[in-house]
């Protein structure tokens, strides 16, 4: 039994993919572990040095630096308005939305269960919180938590 699916991917160099992965049109850098149950769809890309920690999904639009720590159950969001069915009540398709990109700078830590929304920038070496809810940019060198997520402190 197979137990990854991995198609039309660039890895770099010593990536470590877990079982259980789905990756397709996606780049990962050099040295990057990817966990179990995660996917990664098209377009979206990954740093050298970052830990995919399991059960994490990141959609196309993600762009993830260098040195990012993603914890488990973290998911990204890249559609502000998702809806199923068009007005007249046909199947949507990639034309009948707006794709809106996230960006992780590098050095960020997100932590485990977070939810990342769409438009956003993590900035470097910024923390967010196990369980945030990520509404806005987070300013580089800044730990944020809640729901919505807010500062809670700066780091030095």
């Amino acid at each position: 039994m197979e137990k990854k699916n991995i198609n039309n991917v660039k890895l770099g160099e010593n990536v470590k993919i877990f079982d259980f992965v789905n990756l397709y049109g996606c780049t990962i850098g050099d040295n990057t572990k990817i966990g179990t149950f995660v996917e990664i769809q098209k377009n979206a890309t990954i740093g050298k040095n970052c830990k995919i920690s399991s059960h994490t999904f990141i959609c196309e639009g993600v762009h993830i630096g260098d040195g990012v720590f993603v914890g488990h159950n973290v998911t990204f969001i890249n559609d502000k308005l998702p809806r199923a069915v068009n007005p007249d009540g046909s199947m949507q398709t990639e034309a009948d939305w707006k794709l809106e990109e996230t960006f992780v700078k590098n050095g960020a830590s997100i932590g485990s269960s977070a939810t990342i929304m769409c438009g956003v920038t993590i900035g470097e070496n910024a923390i967010v919180g196990a369980g945030a809810v990520v509404t806005k940019d987070v300013p580089p060198n800044t730990v944020v938590a809640g729901v919505p997520a807010k500062v809670i402190k700066k780091l030095s």
